[in-house]
């Protein structure tokens, strides 16, 4: 029974004891790190977690702890994200794990943007995330994740320094005439410190020309105009690099300054 002032409500309850039990996480392995951090990079790169459930390691984030610092995987197929973040100490020996993409959401709520830290605990079958007085407890995913350290080509000659957001207002016109129901690659050949793209459909047609630095050695290759705009808007810094190889090779976004912090991968479009 609820009553506040004239107002007055009877709700029908249920027995508290057929509510289940929360899951023991035996503490196999453990991070600590900033909630700012560990939400900056799950909003970095569950943007490409799989929602194909014929692949079900792929519907969530690999997690790879060790000495140097923690790195945080996603892919889908067509791109793939990564960040990575230095780690003072590590308490504990390396591990891995593969989170859902869905409580990694979760998690990103429950994260606030301050140095306060959030502890990871990884248990045989569940993971613990604990952020100040909240706990979320999930199921790992369990199967084999991609090999994403080989499937990242090495061997990119192209490289140009973009402006980000520069390069992504050039895609978002050239995608006006691109729709759910008409579908469109957004046609880019890289030149001499320019970009020429294009998309048609029947819609019609919508051409752009973005600066860069550097020679991209009339290079043609077609893109998801989606999937390129997403590694670009999620890459945290203001320039990057585009390495390329050939019209039938990934594009790798990195960081200009050399680091590894981030890396995304966009799979071309015949």
């Amino acid at each position: 029974t609820l009553t506040c002032g004239e107002t007055r409500f009877e709700i029908l309850g249920l027995s508290a004891d057929d509510y289940p039990e929360m899951p023991e996480v035996e503490s196999e392995y453990a991070l600590t790190l900033q909630q700012g951090t560990l939400k900056a990079m799950i909003n970095q790169t569950s943007f490409a977690v799989s929602t194909n459930e014929n692949r079900p390691i792929h519907t969530g984030s690999l997690f790879e702890v060790e000495m140097g610092g923690v790195t945080v995987v996603s892919v889908d197929g067509f791109r793939l994200a990564l960040r990575h973040e230095k780690l003072e100490k590590l308490e504990g020996g390396a591990f891995r794990f593969v989170c859902p993409g869905s409580a990694l959401n979760e998690v990103e709520k429950i994260c606030a943007d301050t140095e306060d830290m959030v502890t990871v605990t990884q248990g045989k079958r569940h993971l613990m995330f604990e952020a100040g007085s909240t706990q979320l407890i999930c199921r790992r995913l369990e199967g084999e994740f991609l090999d994403y350290r080989n499937a990242i080509p090495t061997n990119n000659p192209i490289c140009l320094e973009v402006d980000n957001k520069t390069m992504i207002e050039s895609l978002e016109r050239v995608s006006v005439v691109i729709s759910e129901k008409l579908k469109s690659p957004v046609r880019c050949l890289f030149s001499a410190d320019k970009v020429y793209m294009s998309a048609r459909t029947g819609n019609g047609e919508a051409r752009d020309i973005c600066p860069v630095r550097g020679d991209g050695q009339e290079l043609e290759i077609g893109f998801n105009n989606r999937y390129l705009m997403d590694a670009l808007r999620y890459a945290p810094a203001d320039k990057v690099h585009l390495q390329l190889n050939t019209g039938i090779s990934p594009c790798i976004i990195t960081p200009v300054d050399g680091g590894d912090e981030f890396l995304y991968m966009v799979l071309p479009v015949r």
